[in-house]
């Protein structure tokens, strides 16, 4: 069984996000990059599967520009045995990317789709579900556990309620949650062997998908700065005053 695995390229989650002055987008000048963390997990639970002997190959797949290739190698070297580049300068969004996944699904005779949960740089979390209604393939999302056997593989995932466990009939998608693996740390040998493994580049035209954005951003604004709080030490009648003349109560 081939498993397909989703790595987007996004800024890195310790980076303070900044928005250019003109308010057009973020600022992406100089800053640090890196795979999203909820990709990240969803290529470790792969890389394990095929490691019980369960995958026989898994493909990382990502959508955005040749930088993106450094976000593939980093995928390479965590186990994965090649990379799909689909070239794209501009956003991408949850439709597009769930109409390539799918070409390239049915091009590569996926058993298996792995995403992220949600992207942290969009937090759409619409892909996985979208692309399993594209497939017409059962999904099991917020994965927090997986267990396969035979056709089949039980999904423990985690809901508002607690978790609940779905089994699903593959071929089937899953997206990660943060909790699903701990993904392991690419040692200096797997990264020198990553450079070698095949990275192919395959545009989107060709799968006969448009990126072309369907929505419109209209202005980026930080939020606003906090003020400082005050310290009320002396009683409850200080603060009920405080509250009184900042208007927080009548």
């Amino acid at each position: 069984m081939k498993i397909l695995v989703g790595v987007k390229r996004v800024i890195d989650y310790n980076v303070q996000i900044r928005a250019k002055a003109d308010g057009s987008a973020i600022e992406l000048e100089n800053v640090k990059m890196a795979i999203n963390p909820f990709d990240e997990v969803a290529v470790e639970a792969a890389v394990r599967l095929k490691e019980e002997g369960v995958a026989t190959e898994v493909i990382a797949v990502s959508i955005g520009p040749e930088k993106a290739q450094d976000t593939l190698r980093q995928a390479l070297a965590m186990g994965a045995d090649r990379a799909i580049l689909v070239p794209h300068a501009g956003t991408t969004e949850p439709l597009s990317v769930a109409k390539t996944f799918k070409a390239l699904a049915e091009q590569e005779g996926a058993g298996l789709v792995m995403l992220g949960k949600q992207a942290i740089d969009d937090d759409c979390n619409q892909t996985g579900q979208m692309l399993a209604a594209l497939l017409g393939w059962p999904q099991g999302t917020f994965a927090s556990s997986l267990k396969v056997s035979g056709e089949q593989i039980e999904v423990t995932r985690e809901v508002d309620g607690g978790l609940e466990t779905v089994a699903l009939n593959l071929p089937a998608v899953i997206t990660a949650d943060l909790r699903l693996q701990e993904p392991r740390f690419a040692s200096l040998p797997a990264i020198m062997k990553a450079k070698k493994k095949p990275l192919d580049s395959i545009s989107a035209e060709s799968l006969g998908v448009d990126l072309t954005p369907r929505l419109e951003l209209v202005k980026v604004v930080e939020p606003p700065v906090r003020t400082t709080g005050s310290v009320l030490v002396a009683n409850a009648a200080e603060l009920v005053e405080k509250l009184k003349h900042d208007a927080a109560i009548a």
